[in-house]
């Protein structure tokens, strides 16, 4: 399954999701995409990624945001995630400019956050493409069991403005993301250490920013 082909023939409409008080603004907002199936929610990899986050981050506050979206077997339903996702983002970071967001997604909502980040135009169902200045609020992004890294188009590669904030995770053998076969592999991202790895990677280098030596 292609991005092209999970977005294509899908007729949602563009959902708001409530506005960030600037009270209350966070200094990391993480946004997460589910896999298929999943109940509602940032789902078992979205949590394992924001759990991995709060040590690394220095006493920093972390709220999470669950994208919106059936998350069914009917897979034309990503548009209605990249839709929500956007508008989450913009809506962000439009309240709390200061805050510092973190895209992520797994498996089908990895394809979500797909065409969230290499979208420039609308239609197909998608209807909210980032504007380039959001690429100044979106610090990082994580996808899991990516389906379009199986064709060989990791997003690293995929998006021009995002690629460099990325990291796409594929464990071993797993057929969503690669040309394995071992689909246990694609339900034990916590266990296979590569959450813990994709978020020490956004800490260090997006979140937690060394000082530069003199």
């Amino acid at each position: 399954m292609t991005v092209a082909a999970a977005v294509a023939l899908s007729t949602v409409t563009l959902t708001n999701p409530p506005s960030a008080a600037a009270a209350d603004c966070p200094d990391i907002e993480v946004v997460f995409a589910r896999g298929t199936d999943e109940p509602p929610g940032i789902g078992v990899v979205g949590q394992a990624l924001v759990d991995s986050l709060k040590p690394l981050v220095k006493g920093k506050s972390i709220r999470s945001y669950a994208v919106k979206y059936p998350a069914s077997y009917d897979f034309l339903g990503v548009a209605d995630g990249a839709n929500d996702a956007s508008a989450r983002v913009q809506s962000t970071a439009k309240n709390c400019p200061k805050t510092k967001i973190v895209l992520g997604g797994y498996s089908q909502g990895a394809a979500v956050m797909d065409v969230v980040t290499t979208s420039p135009i609308t239609g197909l169902g998608f209807k909210a493409p980032l504007p380039a200045a959001m690429t100044d609020h979106i610090s990082a992004v994580a996808v899991f069991g990516n389906p379009s890294a199986r064709l060989g188009q990791p997003l690293t590669t995929l998006s021009a403005l995002y690629g460099p904030k990325t990291a796409d995770m594929c464990n071993t053998n797993d057929p969503i993301c690669s040309l394995g076969k071992d689909f246990t592999s694609h339900v034990r991202y916590p266990q296979s250490g590569l959450v813990k790895k994709a978020a020490q990677w956004i800490a260090d280098n997006h979140l937690n920013p060394k000082a530069k030596s003199t």
